[in-house]
């Protein structure tokens, strides 16, 4: 699952296998996708009512990922490593479960 000592992953498409391997947990999950709907609801707000809505958002969103990873899965966030791709991965994750393809 992991790349060998020394290598990183080369595409998007390697390493989402590898994010929902870090996100079995189905509390850290569901934490990940509230955090991610809530930076969405931040970022609208931060367009519709006040800008600093678009400084609240990475801090809420990353916020709740967080909490999912060091206190229900336990294991260390892939942000740390693949910060965009990580990102991505939430997205991904987020909109696979609300559209229905993926359990909450």
């Amino acid at each position: 699952m992991k790349p060998a000592d020394g290598q990183r992953y080369r595409s998007f498409a390697e390493f989402y296998p590898f994010y929902i391997h870090e996100h079995a947990n189905r509390v850290c999950r569901r934490i990940h996708v509230v955090g991610t709907g809530l930076a969405i609801a931040a970022m609208i707000a931060g367009v519709l009512v006040s800008p600093w809505w678009l400084l609240a958002a990475p801090l809420i969103g990353y916020g709740f990922a967080w909490v999912g990873h060091f206190f229900f899965e336990k294991n260390r966030p892939a942000t740390f490593q693949y910060p965009l791709w990580s990102l991505m991965g939430d997205f991904r994750l987020f909109f696979e479960t609300v559209g229905g393809r993926r359990r909450f």
